[in-house]
């Protein structure tokens, strides 16, 4: 008889109900890692200024998407076979699971942060990153790898308790997180006026309060999936399954690094007001991101779990009433944004350029957000069910290869703010009609039966 876990079943119970409740917590904790965004775009452009506005969120960031991202998307492949166990009832294996994943990305954070700290100046060169903002943005990075073994620590962590059905708990400690950002962004930079390293020490010492309280709570619980040391161990038990799974969304989010890298480039060319402006547009339509990811890691939790307790019904229903749920938040945000994005962008700078760019920029995005809705749904659906390679083609031939065929040649011929940004929607609406044919033909369902082995 299946055991029966204190956190949330997804198995059981009305489909829609449970997915809301469920993805409320993770819509919640990142609006609020948002709000710290807009915070942190507000302390940077106000008191330090565009320059290094454009430092913190130009070539360095989409650097941290690149590699950051790739190992943080990674854990989802562990995430869904934790989920698939948990459906499945068997206890045990969860724990050691659990562990082998911590252990394996605590270790890949290290190597990483050697990395990223050797090689920082060389990337951003690479990116053409504008003179007046490169030793800047090779501080900001060089501080923002120490922190990297604690950031992949805390998303594997945060992913395991999701799996098994407790988004209450990430989104608490995120809570927690972003109020210490906040304040130490206000002490380091507008007190003791460090600039851009105040900022990245802000971010790296909130990650670490944020991963040591997770790590002491699964340490503690009186759950099947409580952490202890002698679990910290490698050991080759699920890990095929969890790197056959996750590098492929791994991979994924490294494509979409890449070929924004590609896109920074033309921003580059364009001039530090754009940078800074690129860079704003994430601090203003960043709540539609973060709400649709937050969706798409529900969705991902909610079909493995019932795909590891053989409900293929509550699957398909989950679909439909999963792409009815993101249509209507994406329309519903898409009017906000456009509403109160100039408003918000005078609260967050003084700079009228910046402000009139990155408003501009706003009209060629939001309007198409709804065409991404397809992608989301239906990749976090196949995530879920272990079929992790081939919607990682279609949406790197859709959404990442496009994007740089057309900066090499659409955006070279033309060389404007718009045809920059108008690829991003062009590329929505290819990826989405694309991934819909091979969800409707695709045999993806049946791929769930290799997850559970070991």
């Amino acid at each position: 008889m299946k055991k029966q876990f204190s956190n949330r079943d997804l198995t059981e119970g009305t489909v829609w109900k449970q997915l809301l409740v469920f993805f409320l917590p993770i819509a919640a904790g990142t609006c609020i890692q948002q709000l710290y965004n807009a915070v942190d775009g507000l302390i940077v452009g106000r008191f330090v200024g565009t320059v290094a506005l454009a430092a913190v969120g130009g070539s360095s960031a989409q650097i941290i998407n690149v590699l950051i991202g790739f190992f943080v998307a990674t854990t989802a492949g562990a995430s869904v076979v934790i989920a698939q166990i948990y459906g499945a009832g068997r206890r045990e294996d969860v724990r050691v699971a659990a562990g082998n994943a911590i252990t394996v990305f605590a270790l890949l954070g290290l190597v990483l942060m050697a990395l990223g700290i050797v090689a920082s100046p060389a990337m951003l060169r690479l990116l053409r990153t504008p003179d007046d903002t490169l030793w800047a943005s090779v501080l900001y990075l060089r501080i923002y790898f120490v922190g990297v073994p604690f950031i992949l620590v805390l998303n594997m962590e945060s992913n395991m308790l999701r799996s098994v059905g407790d988004s209450v708990s990430p989104f608490l400690y995120m809570v927690v997180g972003c109020v210490v950002n906040i304040v130490l962004d206000a002490v380091f930079v507008v007190v003791f006026h460090w600039g851009v390293a105040g900022v990245a020490v802000a971010t790296v010492a909130a990650q670490v309060v944020n991963m040591v309280l997770l790590t002491v709570k699964l340490m503690r619980t009186k759950e099947d999936y409580r952490i202890s040391l002698k679990e910290l161990k490698l050991k080759g038990v699920y890990l095929a399954n969890m790197f056959r799974l996750g590098l492929p969304s791994g991979l994924q989010n490294a494509m979409y690094g890449v070929s924004n890298m590609i896109v920074q480039i033309g921003v580059n060319s364009l001039g530090t007001v754009v940078v800074a402006s690129w860079a704003m547009t994430s601090k203003t339509d960043g709540i539609f991101w973060a709400v649709s990811n937050a969706l798409g890691a529900a969705i991902t939790s909610f079909v493995g779990q019932n795909l590891g307790a053989r409900k293929h019904d509550r699957v398909k229903l989950c679909v439909k009433q999963g792409l009815i749920l993101s249509w209507t938040i994406s329309v519903g945000l898409s009017v906000l944004i456009m509403l109160a994005g100039k408003p918000l962008l005078h609260v967050l700078t003084t700079d009228q350029a910046v402000i009139d760019t990155t408003y501009e920029m706003m009209t060629y995005f939001v309007p198409f957000y709804f065409t991404w809705t397809l992608i989301e749904v239906l990749s976090a659906v196949l995530r879920g069910a272990g079929d992790a390679v081939r919607p990682v083609i279609i949406i790197g031939l859709g959404v990442c290869l496009f994007r740089i065929i057309w900066i090499l040649t659409v955006f070279t011929w033309f060389h404007t703010l718009p045809i920059l940004c108008y690829c991003y929607a062009v590329s929505w609406v290819i990826t989405g009609l694309a991934i819909l044919i091979y969800y409707r033909k695709g045999k993806w369902m049946d791929r769930s039966r290799l997850i559970l082995d070991k």
